[in-house]
């Protein structure tokens, strides 16, 4: 298990919502040893640390809700959206999957870059000219913005590479495997869309 330094520890702390004596009655250890690690005046056991770090974590993937993850807005495609602009919506914005919108604003599909090469591969020149309800996959799971962490935890461990976050039947937001990796790491938010970065997830503004 790799441990955080003082500093990340604090951070990750502060990314839960918790306290310095939340984090302390969890782990079993008192205020001021949390205190004095964050500040780096102290050298712990191991054991200790990893009490603490396990207290943090456990109660990040069962209490934080999802939306506390998310990036939101979503880039996404409408079902009548041509694949030549898909292509370029998702090569411009470092993206690999794009969710797709029925008329009515419902999520629908999904079309992947697997999709692209197929339809090329299928129809060669004319794959151009088809839409996204001609290519598309089954959309991605959805969750509910106040469902929990540890519930997109068990779906992004497979093959799913994001889960889309839903406010009723409206999309708001969207969960990847490095979002999870940012906020365990307690990184800040995501590069802005003007920095290039093929392995930026669906976080761009969407379309109007």
């Amino acid at each position: 298990m790799e441990l955080p330094t003082p500093e990340e520890l604090r951070a990750l702390r502060k990314r839960a919502g918790l306290t310095q004596a939340e984090l302390a009655k969890r782990a079993g250890v008192s205020q001021s040893l949390i205190a004095r690690i964050e500040a780096g005046t102290v050298n712990p056991r191991l054991s200790t640390l990893i009490k603490i770090y396990s207290a943090l974590r456990e109660y990040m993937e069962e209490e934080v809700p999802v939306e506390r993850v998310m990036h939101s807005p979503v880039i996404t495609v409408s079902v009548d959206e041509r694949l030549d602009r898909i292509v370029e919506v998702m090569w411009s914005n470092g993206i690999s999957q794009v969710p797709v919108l029925d008329r009515d604003g419902y999520v629908v599909g999904t079309v992947h870059e697997r999709d692209v090469v197929e339809a090329f591969l299928k129809h060669r020149e004319r794959a151009l000219q088809l839409r996204a309800i001609d290519v598309m996959s089954e959309p991605l799971p959805l969750v509910p913005k106040n469902a929990k962490l540890s519930s997109v935890i068990k779906i992004l461990r497979g093959e799913i590479p994001a889960v889309l976050v839903v406010e009723g039947w409206k999309l708001v937001g969207i969960v990847t495997k490095s979002d999870l990796m940012r906020f365990f790491a307690g990184l800040p938010s995501k590069p802005s869309p003007q920095q290039p970065a093929r392995d930026r997830e669906l976080t761009a503004s969407a379309p109007s």
